[in-house]
């Protein structure tokens, strides 16, 4: 007889659509604890520009891998799966439920396809001679480059998202196997848990309201001074201020753009962030919409109906 899996919830969406309020209310009626799937989350000394859940939020569910990397540390897919499902081994070992809550596609399907991310060492040769392509012939012609190697992990990177370019190339040249090859064939392995997937949906006016004033309110809690405090305190962390808002605002302390161009910047940006977000969450044909605007309590016994 078949051994029935351990059930675990995961919550996903856009960013600024309630993911933390859900995930927060709905541990505590089910006995979980919450497990994040959110790559900037996991920076200390990053706590505004990543909107954490606060101290308040976390003083009754314990949350895991938040606020336990330094900045100018790498922290890769790999590392995260291997953390992730660490933590739900614990979780379960107390008897409780875990709940991976976050927006980040590539941490979330990590674990619910048991993607095998090779952790490749980081070729600091390779990454500099990259890195001065982009500066000296422009970002396009790494972007052509990665394009012939992976047309298909192509489709879903921006020409502008310098990070992932690079990424998609350092990959082939230590593995000798694109992105794409590498989940199918990791896509064959059995899953170890039965994940149960909901993605809040939202109006998009509603949403991109509710980014605006997300990023207003980051902006009063003093987003400017918390990347002052990190350009001093780190001498360089690459991917971390790669983060939305992160690099918008180290532009305007550079006097490259004005504080309004900064602000309006952020927000666009993070609306388009969003709407990359709803795209990759929609592959999965598994996943159970549930609409963001509706009261809270209604979706939780959604999903603890549908779970």
């Amino acid at each position: 007889m078949e051994c029935k899996k351990p059930k675990v919830i995961v919550i996903c969406g856009p960013t600024a659509s309630g993911k933390t309020a859900l995930s927060i209310e709905l541990a505590k009626q089910i006995n979980g604890e919450i497990i994040s799937s959110d790559s900037m989350q996991i920076y200390k000394d990053m706590d505004i520009g990543t909107a954490k859940p606060t101290k308040e939020e976390t003083k009754d569910i314990k949350h895991y891998l938040i606020d336990f990397v330094a900045p100018n540390q790498r922290y890769s897919v790999a590392e995260f799966k291997k953390d992730a499902e660490n933590a739900i081994e614990e979780i379960l070992a107390k008897g409780k439920t875990p709940i991976v809550v976050g927006g980040t596609g590539l941490y979330v399907d990590s674990l619910i396809y048991r993607i095998e991310y090779q952790d490749i060492e980081l070729d600091e040769d390779y990454r500099n001679q990259l890195e001065k392509i982009a500066e000296e012939q422009g970002l396009e012609t790494l972007y052509e480059q990665a394009q012939k190697i992976d047309p298909e992990a192509m489709k879903k990177i921006s020409p502008n998202d310098k990070k992932r370019i690079i990424r998609v190339l350092e990959i082939f040249k230590a593995t000798g196997k694109n992105k794409t090859e590498q989940e199918i064939e990791s896509r064959k392995n059995e899953v170890k848990y039965d994940y149960k997937v909901f993605a809040i949906n939202m109006d998009r006016e509603k949403l991109y309201e509710r980014i605006n004033k997300r990023v207003d309110i980051m902006l009063e809690q003093g987003l400017v001074q918390e990347v002052q405090a990190l350009v001093k305190k780190y001498n360089e962390f690459p991917t971390a201020m790669q983060g939305l808002g992160y690099k918008e605002v180290v532009q305007y302390l550079k006097n490259e753009i004005s504080y309004e161009e900064m602000v309006d910047k952020i927000k666009m940006e993070t609306r388009r962030y969003a709407k990359r977000q709803i795209t990759w969450f929609k592959k999965n044909k598994q996943t159970i919409w549930i609409d963001g605007q509706n009261d809270l309590q209604e979706n939780i016994q959604l999903i603890r109906r549908k779970s």
